[in-house]
C-alpha cells in the first residue's frame, strides 16, 4: 500500500512512524520475513514491510518507496538479481539501497565486503545483530528535521 494513502487513512499512526526508516524485506520464506519484521519493529527503530512474491517485489517497492530493501537471492520464478535489476532501472527507486540475503555465501565472505551485482550481502542464516548492522551500514543518511 502506498505510504501516502496510509497517511490519509491513519494520520496518527503515520505521524508515529514517518521518521522511522522503511525497510522492505523480499524473500519467498514467509516465516523468515515475518520473524525479521517482528524483531526489527520490536526495536522501535524501523517500519518493516514484507513481500513474499518476487514477481510483485518491484511493484511493492514502487508503492512503498522504502529506505532500504533486504532481498533474497534465490527465489522461485524470479531471482533476487532480476528484482534488483528492475529496481535499479526504475528512476524512482534507483537510489534505494539493496542488501542481498543469501545462503550462497559465508559470513566470512560478507564480512570481507563481498558484493553481489555491486550490492552488499548478508549470509543466511543471519543473526539479529548482523541484520541490524547490515541495515544500519547501508541506510542512507537522513537529513535532520
Amino acid at each position: 500500500m502506498n505510504r501516502t494513502i496510509e497517511a490519509d487513512f491513519f494520520p496518527q499512526a503515520f505521524e508515529a512512524i514517518k521518521d522511522k526508516p522503511c525497510i522492505l524485506i523480499v524473500d519467498n520464506n514467509n516465516a523468515f520475513t515475518r520473524s525479521a519484521k517482528l524483531a526489527l519493529e520490536k526495536t522501535g527503530s524501523y517500519v518493516v514491510f514484507e513481500e513474499n512474491d518476487a514477481t510483485k517485489a518491484h511493484q511493492t517497492a514502487q508503492n512503498l518507496k522504502p529506505d532500504l530493501i533486504l532481498l533474497d537471492v534465490v527465489m522461485p520464478e524470479t531471482d533476487g538479481g532480476e528484482v534488483a535489476a528492475r529496481i535499479q532501472s526504475d528512476p524512482t527507486l534507483h537510489r534505494t539501497p539493496i542488501v542481498f540475503l543469501t545462503a550462497l555465501v559465508t559470513e566470512a565472505e560478507t564480512r570481507s565486503g563481498l558484493r553481489i551485482q555491486g550490492h552488499p550481502s548478508l549470509a543466511k542464516p543471519i543473526s539479529f545483530p548482523d541484520l541490524i548492522r547490515g541495515i544500519e551500514e547501508n541506510l542512507p543518511v537522513r537529513a535532520a528535521s
